[in-house]
């Protein structure tokens, strides 16, 4: 799994974030995606990497303009006294 955190231009409410995350959605398959207009991010959780070009023209097709990409590894943290939920 990894985790890609997009920096992006142009959000400004709640409904922004809402339509950066139904674009990316729409083009990708994800775990989880969740845009922040006050902190000008969207972080996506996904099975493996996903083209960076293909993510700069799915938010650019929704009116914002993804400024960096960050992939890192990720892991589901664990809960409670034995890893569960």
């Amino acid at each position: 799994m990894v985790k890609i955190t997009l920096e992006i231009d142009g959000m400004a409410c709640g409904m922004c974030e809402a339509h950066v995350n139904d674009a990316i959605r729409r083009a990708f398959s994800v775990k989880k995606v969740k845009a922040s207009h006050s902190r000008g991010q969207a972080e996506i959780i996904a099975e493996g990497p996903l083209e960076e070009a293909a993510l700069k023209a799915a938010v650019a097709d929704a009116g914002y303009a993804v400024t960096a990409v960050r992939t890192e590894p990720y892991e589901k943290k664990a809960f409670g006294l034995f890893g569960k939920r």
